[in-house]
């Protein structure tokens, strides 16, 4: 493996914990409108993917509508609700000083992406940020991923994708990256190693063996 110049993360699940706010977004939301009760299971496996493409698929007729009761819900409780994944500023603190670029590649829209990193000061490590807005292809598709290896004049052999979800694993494998899988994930273990990730972060930190030459990378 060639030196790591380049760091990609997914947000949602990755750096930050939103993952008991989605689960119950999607929940107020889908009983609210169509009356179903939707299990926290069923919701996981949706993650990463563009909002309104799942609620399309619930109810087409009443997306716009769903859509909009989902921001509402969501951002009132965003701030108070979303935590900061355990080791993220010390590693994003120590791959910066050491000239990694990162970036990150979500499926979140920019106006809540932003306030997610900004909320923890995140954002200011970032040179880069890919949200749907940028692509018409999302995850799985590796559009989001070579957008933002276009934007930042990066190659894929060095550079490795971070995330919780098959979505993102999948988007980085196909656009020529390596993919770290990161083991505080809510997705069904068995389901990320079946995209056979390169790397398995047990911890944020382990991120740091992997891209410093220094370290011992943590294998999958």
């Amino acid at each position: 493996m060639g030196n790591i110049n380049c760091v990609l993360f997914d947000l949602d699940g990755t750096l930050i914990d939103t993952n008991q706010l989605i689960i119950d977004s999607f929940q107020y939301t889908l009983k609210r409108h169509i009356g179903i009760d939707v299990p926290a299971a069923e919701i996981i496996l949706t993650f990463g993917r563009p909002l309104a493409d799942i609620l399309e698929e619930y109810c087409f007729d009443k997306a716009a509508d769903m859509l909009q009761t989902y921001r509402e819900y969501n951002e009132s409780r965003h701030d108070t609700t979303t935590k900061l994944i355990p080791g993220v500023k010390e590693t994003l603190s120590q791959l910066k000083s050491a000239g990694v670029i990162l970036g990150v590649v979500t499926g979140k829209r920019r106006q809540l992406a932003l306030r997610g990193l900004r909320l923890f000061g995140l954002d200011a490590y970032m040179q880069v940020i890919v949200t749907p807005e940028d692509t018409t292809e999302h995850k799985p598709h590796p559009a989001p991923v070579l957008k933002a290896l276009e934007l930042l004049g990066e190659q894929p052999d060095h550079t490795v994708m971070v995330g919780d979800s098959t979505l993102d694993l999948a988007c980085a494998r196909a656009a020529g990256t390596y993919t770290a899988a990161v083991g505080w994930s809510v997705a069904p273990r068995k389901l990320l190693l079946a995209e056979k990730p390169d790397f398995v972060l047990h911890r944020m930190t382990d991120l740091i063996d992997i891209c410093l030459p220094s370290g011992k990378a943590a294998r999958a």
